[in-house]
């Protein structure tokens, strides 16, 4: 009987995931694993600490820590004001960049899919740390990258619009094939270029679905937030 070899007896490198809450960065969990490069040991989010929510996707943090439970992972928060200047974010991560090398972690998975300057601004930074980026998803073609999700099984709401690039009736909507049929030919259909924001419920990355409510549609900072409570939360409120 032939011997292991000696790489399959190595251990993988450790790695974060970078966890907006949404579609992509739950895809590139599933797409990471099924690659299988890597040791994912964590979920790393920024958090506003204002209102105790995602950066940007404006999800509830009792929603973010349903995921990772979900995911199986341990979740990473770093607190960041609102509004943050670039300055405190880079310090809020170059901390959080320092628990990751204390505990083995060289690589940081981002679900980023082709903006460019997005790309070189994390690669900069994170060289800074002495941490490299992965893409799993890097180059993909948004169309048929969006129905794959869809084909795979992931489940998503839409919580945050841009207003300037999409019209408000489709916040709080289910990204689903029917969302995608109606986007405007001007908006990515993986909404890339900030014209929407998700938060995944269900999927191939979970264990059980996150079970959740809609909630209030609310305008602030120029953009539309369609809110979304735990369905507990909400049967309680009714």
């Amino acid at each position: 009987m032939a011997e292991p070899s000696r790489e399959a007896n190595r251990p993988k490198p450790k790695a974060w995931l970078a966890w907006s809450s949404g579609k992509d960065s739950a895809w590139s969990l599933h797409v990471a694993r099924q690659d299988g490069d890597f040791e994912i040991t964590a979920l790393l989010t920024t958090v506003n600490r204002t209102h105790n929510r995602v950066a940007m996707h404006a999800v509830r943090e009792s929603l973010l820590e349903g995921q990772a439970a979900a995911a199986g992972l341990p979740l990473v928060e770093v607190p960041i004001p609102s509004p943050c200047s670039n300055e405190v974010y880079e310090h809020a991560m170059a901390a959080a960049m320092s628990q990751a090398r204390a505990e083995g972690v060289a690589h940081i998975i981002f679900g980023d899919l082709f903006l460019k300057e997005i790309r070189k601004y994390r690669e900069e930074n994170l060289a800074k740390c002495n941490m490299t980026p992965v893409f799993p998803l890097w180059g993909r073609d948004t169309q048929l990258l969006a129905r794959e999700m869809l084909a795979g099984g992931l489940r998503a709401y839409v919580t945050c619009i841009d207003p300037r690039k999409l019209d408000t009736s489709f916040a709080g909507r289910a990204f689903d094939s029917k969302f995608l049929a109606d986007l405007p030919v001007s908006v990515d259909p993986c909404g890339e270029n900030g014209e929407f924001h998700t938060f995944a419920w269900a999927g191939p990355m979970f264990s059980a679905p996150i079970s959740v409510h809609s909630g209030e549609i609310v305008h602030r900072d120029g953009f539309v937030f369609a809110d979304l409570l735990p369905v507990t939360a909400a049967l309680a409120s009714d």
